[in-house]
């Protein structure tokens, strides 16, 4: 079994609510930032807090590197407690690391994130040296079921500059990205149809999104750009197929939820109450996202 299915099956049982735990000690209650020696140590307790009262609800996890990495070896290992502990639960963790190297530093990469310490479920990646640097990590999807998501569409302004160039073959680069993924997604289709590893899509192009999903349907999507970056729940639910087929990344709304829910004073937020409206953040974009989902007319649904 590909990881690519668990993913589903938990999108079926829980929603398509991905968690993104680009935590920084700043998105910590004061309060609980003292307690801490250090800020890996307080971040390492808010994601453990996240994952306890989200695991039911949310269909995976996305830990960003780079908010580990800040923090030097202390936040590294920060970062490899967060994925085991995720791991622990019996839920999903993407390492977003977006690795884009070929040959042996590839492997070497696929080594690093697919095993030991740094172990994940999936990855993101870049693709832009070509296919020869996506090989190396399909090789753990044969051998252990791991899956990724490579970049193709994303959802910052600067996508134009080389995502959006014109092909002389026709077509725009992602396109020529999702194709290439399609292809090694049709040599490892799981049980429900979508290959073993899928592609960064942003909602954040409605507009486009329905032609995506038609063109690539044996790619499940990572699809960030919902909330602050202008996308909603009726534009993502363009991007899935049969209501799945997708998880949508949130971070800061969530991670920052007790900033807007818990009242005026900061320093009366502890760790439960800052879960707890991380929590009520996790509902309702699910909730959100679900009726989209299951409305009438809604491409995603059928």
């Amino acid at each position: 079994m590909y990881n690519m299915d668990q993913l589903y099956e938990a999108v079926a049982s829980k929603g398509p609510v991905c968690v993104g735990l680009d935590t920084a000690a700043a998105y910590v209650p004061p309060q609980e930032r003292r307690k801490r020696a250090s800020d890996a140590q307080t971040v390492l307790a808010y994601n453990r807090a996240l994952v306890d009262h989200t695991a039911d609800i949310a269909a995976c996890y996305k830990v960003q590197i780079a908010y580990y990495e800040a923090l030097g070896r202390a936040g590294l290992d920060a970062y490899a407690q967060t994925l085991g502990y995720i791991r622990e639960q019996g839920s999903l963790v993407i390492a977003d690391i977006k690795r884009g190297d070929i040959a042996d530093t590839a492997a070497q990469y696929a080594k690093a994130h697919f095993e030991g310490d740094f172990e994940a479920d999936f990855v993101t990646l870049s693709p832009y040296m070509g296919m020869d640097s996506i090989e190396p990590w399909l090789s753990y999807a044969d051998r252990k079921g791991k899956g990724a998501f490579v970049i193709m569409r994303t959802s910052n302004p600067g996508m134009r500059d080389f995502e959006y160039q014109e092909l002389k073959a026709g077509g725009r680069l992602y396109d020529a990205i999702g194709d290439k993924l399609a292809a090694a997604a049709a040599a490892r289709l799981g049980a429900y149809g979508y290959g073993a590893f899928g592609v960064v899509v942003a909602c954040t192009e409605p507009e486009e999104a329905a032609s995506i999903r038609a063109k690539q349907e044996h790619l499940f999507f990572l699809i960030p750009g919902y909330g602050a970056q202008g996308g909603g729940a009726k534009d993502a639910a363009l991007l899935f197929r049969k209501a799945n087929g997708g998880v949508v990344n949130a971070s800061r709304s969530i991670l920052n939820a007790w900033t807007q829910s818990t009242g005026p004073d900061p320093e009366a937020v502890d760790m439960v109450a800052a879960a707890q409206a991380a929590r009520s953040a996790v509902i309702q974009m699910r909730d959100a996202l679900l009726s989209a989902l299951h409305s009438p007319g809604t491409p995603g649904v059928s």
